[in-house]
């Protein structure tokens, strides 16, 4: 089973290991327009800690909580992706679907 679903709808702790700004480690072409990071102390199916987009916050930050508004299902791949926002915002899925296209671009559902 999926472990990132059961996080939906939920207020997590996000550590930020990719900045607003920053670039990826391994491809220095794409840019982070928003901050990315994971939730400590979990288990995704690709084995390392489940990863998170997080909407809503318009500069860098290292750590955040917030709620879990999505879950991004990627094709062809066993770990998806959570979205997590502020408390009491939220986004429309094109709103979302923009956001994290830079790094989901052919690899996530999109409907």
């Amino acid at each position: 089973m999926d472990n990132s679903i059961k996080f939906l709808n939920k207020t997590i702790d996000i550590k930020v290991d990719r900045p607003l700004g920053s670039k990826h480690p391994k491809f220095s072409e794409i840019l982070y327009p928003i901050n990315y990071g994971f939730v400590p102390n979990t288990l995704a199916e690709d084995g390392e800690e489940i990863d998170a987009y997080i909407v809503g916050v318009d500069f860098p930050v290292e750590e955040f909580i917030g709620n879990v508004i999505a879950v991004i299902i990627r094709k062809n791949d066993v770990e998806n992706k959570l979205v997590v926002a502020p408390d009491n915002t939220s986004f429309t899925k094109d709103e979302i679907y923009k956001q994290v296209l830079f790094q989901e671009r052919g690899l996530m559902h999109h409907g």
